[in-house]
């Protein structure tokens, strides 16, 4: 039943990014353009840090699959191209592993095809303190992402109806573990009040994950036979309007959830995301094109996003946030309603040295 779920997903989200490729609110975020702004390329780095964990790259595979056959051989294939560029991967949900352990290699292999990457283990808020260490041993991972769904388990037949529980078990785990915890939503969004939240149960990091990318409420409503939780397609914030929401919140931010190109990575980054991920995109590239695709989709973001670093004059993806903002159309009603005052965002950058600081007087 587990590993036919898990193949079931697959299919679904595949069928979602085959058809539902249309915008999403990072298309109502924009840069103003200046057009002396930019610096030289040989001066830029792509390298981020967060909860003391430094990353050479603001890109990361985010969290899929694991726990069939079919999945086991995914996540080989995500493990090579994520080694293949340099940059870091998390699992899929680790619960079918806890159920049944004989499916452990299909985790394992993110490790054992990537042997000296950064790989995050992925659990659920449920899971007991035990299966958290069997989840971390078995991947040797380098961070823990506990995913947090409750839209997604409404909608599936045999989902949890139980949640007051989640947020002492997460602050429980992140207590019990040696390694950093960072919490995430799978496509629905963390509001402000969900990261302050997250914030006072100890964890060092929230992956805001907002919808607009693979639709799990959709997913599971498709694997019900009358479809009655429709309503629930699309339910949520978007990954742009989470992190304008939860911007003064005092914890670092990940950003995944309709990332669907490198100007997108730039817009979380300038948006204060301290790296971005992808999952459904780059699972479309991987099946449609194979490993050697992957890597070429993976290397050209890396070097898509240092090229806008370079016209936007950012050094890092840190000096992203400093790059002026413009917020238009529905996002910016979000943000009037949330108290969010964007134009602050649209001013951001240093005023210009007048012609004569630079050039001398012309007296």
């Amino acid at each position: 039943m587990s590993a036919q779920r898990k193949d079931d997903h697959v299919r679904l989200a595949i069928e979602q990014q085959h058809t539902h490729r249309g915008t999403n609110q990072f298309d109502e975020v924009s840069f103003v353009h200046h057009a002396l702004a930019g610096i030289d390329r040989e001066e830029v780095s792509l390298d981020t840090s967060f909860a003391g964990l430094a990353w050479p790259v603001p890109i990361y595979i985010n969290a899929m699959t694991g726990g069939s056959a079919k999945t086991g051989v995914i996540n080989r294939d995500l493990a090579i191209a994520a080694r293949a560029s340099g940059v870091p991967i998390a699992s899929g949900s680790m619960n079918a592993y806890f159920k049944d352990p004989s499916c452990a290699h299909t985790f394992q292999v993110l490790r054992e095809e990537n042997p000296d990457g950064f790989v995050m283990a992925n659990v659920n808020a449920t899971a007991s303190v035990d299966n958290v260490w069997r989840a971390l041993d078995l991947l040797r991972a380098n961070a823990l992402q506990i995913h947090i769904n409750t839209a997604q388990e409404t909608a599936m037949p045999e989902g949890d109806r139980s949640f007051a529980a989640w947020a002492g078990q997460i602050e429980k785990i992140a207590a019990a573990v040696d390694v950093p915890v960072i919490v995430k939503e799978v496509g629905n969004g963390l509001s402000r009040q969900s990261v302050a939240t997250l914030k006072d149960l100890g964890v060092a990091a929230a992956d805001v994950s907002g919808r607009g990318g693979t639709d799990f409420a959709r997913i599971e409503n498709g694997r019900r036979e009358l479809g009655e939780y429709a309503f629930l397609h699309g339910w949520g914030q978007s990954t742009a309007a989470c992190l304008l929401d939860a911007a003064d919140v005092d914890l670092p931010l990940l950003a995944s959830g309709g990332v669907r190109h490198p100007l997108d990575v730039a817009r979380a980054l300038a948006l204060g995301a301290r790296a971005v991920g992808s999952s459904g995109g780059f699972l479309r590239t991987l099946l449609d094109g194979g490993v050697d695709a992957l890597v070429a989709q993976l290397t050209s973001w890396l070097d898509q996003l240092a090229a806008l670093q370079t016209m936007l004059g950012a050094r890092t993806p840190a000096d992203l946030t400093g790059c002026d903002l413009l917020i238009h159309g529905s996002l910016r009603e979000f943000c009037a309603d949330r108290g969010i005052d964007t134009r602050t965002l649209a001013q951001r950058s240093p005023a210009p040295a007048s012609a004569s600081s630079t050039t001398g007087s012309t007296r």
